[in-house]
């Protein structure tokens, strides 16, 4: 693990975006694993929402599949949402998440096409469709 990479996991605990990621993994009767780079797996998370095929709560990368479905390009954009949590204080990440959410859908309407969160994740590595803004005709 990089110093900036355990620096990320110190913050996003102080930051409690990390303990709240544990406990809805626990919530979700999810199964906890160390992962790369000071994140935590929670495999086989059970609560159908969000509707993603993973998602970050602080350094804790959740997901209803099995332990193989994370790696490469998947891994690497969940990571960045990590960071985010950082840089954004944690637990503020959440309503500026939702914030961008409804400014992607009201310009497109799609919930990732247009979010800036995901852009800087890297939206092709999330799986997100590129979508023009309605006002554009294809």
């Amino acid at each position: 693990m990089t110093r900036w990479q355990r620096f990320r996991q110190v913050v996003n605990f102080v930051n409690l975006s990390t303990p709240l990621g544990l406990l809805v993994a626990v919530l979700g009767r999810a199964r906890l694993t160390p992962g790369p780079d000071g994140l935590v797996f929670a495999y086989g998370y059970r609560i159908p929402f969000p509707v993603a095929r993973a998602f970050t709560l602080g350094n804790v990368v959740l997901t209803k599949y099995d332990a193989d479905f994370l790696g490469g390009v998947l891994l690497r954009h969940e990571s960045r949402h990590a960071t985010q949590y950082a840089c954004c204080l944690g637990v503020l990440m959440l309503p500026l998440y939702v914030l961008a959410v409804v400014l992607s859908v009201a310009i497109c309407g799609h919930h990732g096409s247009w979010n800036l969160f995901e852009w800087l994740a890297d939206l092709d590595e999330g799986g997100y469709e590129r979508r023009s803004p309605w006002w554009i005709k294809k």
